[in-house]
């Protein structure tokens, strides 16, 4: 009878650990947006292999004004690869074993050892696959490990965001916009509005417009930027006669993207003041709202001649995939790589 007891205490406890653990409240991750940590032995992290996955996060942000990486990179052996380390908000987790593994492949979890936090593993047979893999897959971890970062952004601005932003996109075309709280200056127009931080170091831009939708070719760049200029140069005048926002058309990106599960059109690039000597880069999405049969762009600009502008651009970028229009569900932003299982035991 003390033995089927004592059993049965055993059981009882493993079975409230068990339970405690899977319920155990995880610690937030720590380090800033961008910041990655690559877990790979010293000795191949200097190797071509290593090298190859260090050239994938030292690319530069596109469409900047002067050179930004995309990441700030942090590198450790794994038998240094600690408890502290592994709250990381960002890890890439290199594990090479022939033994074990025929293929390269990548895979990701997330809130492994912190919330808000994303674990990208990537597991092959040797360094020359693993070399290979990166030569092949660069895009796609840049893309995975920027639009983990959007994503986060997009969360914190559904709880926190300028109602003022909010109720002029409302008011003006029917739409739903989360941009960062501190865009409360406003300026409207027909079909357009501006809002901004209105400060004199980092000046934070949100404008919408609207135009007919014409059919597909509507969506090609030339006359993407033609609207662009026309819209901005009656909106946006400067100080003085002659002065307006224009496209620097030298550096101009142009590709379609998956907003909320339908089309969108961005646009990345740089503008300028016209006869003055103001400038920065701008992000936009170009979208069709099909109960007005109308196209609508939102866009995001910076004029920050003093700081960098990744973070800034960055940061209100993340707001214009929070552009919900009428009828539409909101979603995240789509991650291409495949995540791990989690175990519901």
């Amino acid at each position: 009878m003390k033995r089927y007891k004592f059993y049965l205490l055993m059981i009882l406890a493993c079975c409230i650990l068990a339970s405690c653990t899977k319920n155990m409240v995880l610690p937030v991750a720590s380090g800033r947006p961008y910041e990655v940590l690559v877990v790979l032995e010293d000795d191949i992290w200097e190797a071509p292999a290593g090298r190859a996955l260090f050239d994938i996060l030292d690319t530069d942000v596109p469409c900047l004004p002067q050179s930004e990486r995309s990441f700030r990179i942090s590198h450790t052996d794994p038998k240094h690869y600690d408890h502290l380390m592994q709250l990381f908000r960002n890890i890439i987790l290199v594990n090479i074993d022939k033994t074990q593994y025929s293929q390269t492949r990548m895979r990701f979890a997330r809130d492994k050892y912190a919330t808000e936090q994303i674990v990208l593993t990537i597991n092959t047979p040797s360094q020359e696959s693993l070399k290979e893999f990166c030569e092949q897959h660069r895009q796609e971890v840049v893309d995975f490990l920027t639009r983990t970062e959007m994503n986060r952004l997009i969360k914190k601005l559904e709880k926190k965001f300028s109602k003022t932003t909010d109720d002029l996109a409302w008011l003006t075309f029917g739409c739903h916009l989360n941009a960062p709280d501190e865009l409360k200056s406003y300026k409207k127009g027909e079909n357009f509005f501006w809002t901004s931080n209105n400060t004199a170091s980092g000046l934070e831009n949100i404008c919408m417009y609207s135009y007919e939708y014409e059919g597909p070719e509507t969506f090609n760049k030339e006359y993407l930027l033609h609207k662009r200029d026309s819209i901005m140069e009656k909106n946006l005048p400067g100080e003085k006669e002659g002065m307006y926002m224009q496209t620097d058309t030298l550096c101009t990106l142009i590709k379609p993207i998956v907003v909320h599960k339908a089309y969108a059109m961005e646009i990345r690039g740089l503008w300028y003041m016209k006869n003055d000597c103001m400038g920065g880069p701008f992000v936009s999405h170009s979208r069709v709202d099909a109960e007005s049969n109308r196209v609508i762009v939102v866009e995001a600009f910076v004029y920050a001649p003093e700081k960098k502008k990744r973070d800034l651009i960055r940061r209100l970028e993340a707001s214009l995939y929070t552009l919900q229009l009428p009828l539409e569900q909101k979603s995240l932003i789509e991650i291409s790589v495949e995540e791990e299982k989690k175990d519901t035991k």
